[in-house]
Order: structure tokens, then sequence, then C-alpha cells
């Protein structure tokens, strides 16, 4: 499964600021919404409804926000890299400055899964969440996340 199908070069944010994970979320979410000609307010909702039902982030300061939306045909991402890391309530309690915003169909498929382990398996590899913080500029970021696949 290669990320670069559903993360455009565009989509990989270095110094995000995010004072919290809800405000975090809610932008992020937004410019999702923009990118794609949906409205803001149910991508947001829809990630916020995910995350009430447990914390994405998988650990290792690492963070995987994602939510099934109507109307959309095919996955989508946006990569971020904050500028300082914040509470996300991740299962190892590490605080989150990588996170990679999924958006997948409504309708389960396998293909659709097999998006989201993906992007976990890359978000677990050490080496590239390495490349990841150490990336200079977007165009780093982008090729630390594409090359993990």
């Amino acid at each position: 499964m290669q990320i670069s199908t559903f993360l455009a070069p565009e989509n990989a944010l270095v110094d995000v600021e995010a004072s919290d994970k809800a405000r975090l979320l809610t932008e992020l979410s937004a410019r999702a919404a923009r990118s794609l000609s949906l409205e803001h307010e149910q991508v947001s909702q829809e990630i916020l409804r995910r995350e009430e039902l447990g914390s994405t982030g998988v650990g290792g300061g690492a963070a995987i926000p994602h939510a099934r939306i109507p109307g959309l045909t095919s996955p989508f991402g946006i990569l971020a890299r904050l500028r300082k890391p914040i509470d996300f309530d991740a299962i190892d309690g590490k605080r989150v400055d990588v996170v990679f915003l999924l958006l997948l169909p409504a309708s389960s498929t396998g293909y659709h899964l097999k998006v989201l382990a993906a992007v976990a398996r890359a978000l677990r590899n050490e080496p590239v969440l390495s490349a990841l913080r150490h990336a200079e500029d977007a165009a780093g970021l982008y090729a630390a996340i594409t090359s993990a696949t």
C-alpha cells in the first residue's frame, strides 16, 4: 500500500501550531474539507466523534485520527508535524508531535483497512518517525512518510 496514493505533497505540513487536541483536529478537518469540497462541520464532527470512542494516539508521539465520511469516494490524508507536542491521551501517555489525519469512505472495505494499517505501520517504525521529526521542510516530511511504504 503506497501512502502517496492518498497523501498529496501539499498535505504534508511542518511546524503546525496547536494549543490542544480538539483545536488541532478541528483545524486539520477544516483543511481536509476545503481540499475535498466537503462541509467542514461534517468532517470535524466525524473526526471528533471517533476520538470520543478512544484516543487515536498510537504511541511514540504519533496519532492517527480517522473517520469514515459519507460521500467520500477514496481515502484522503494530511500529515502534520507539530511545532510543540500536545497532550493527545495517547495509549502510552506521551505527548504527540506527529499526526496523520485520515479520512475514509463510509463504505467499509478491506482496502480501507489496508490504508489505515499502512499509516499505522509507518508511524510505528522508529526510523520513519525519526526522519519525520528531523525533516527540514514539507518536502522532506513527505519523502520520509512515502518512502516508508
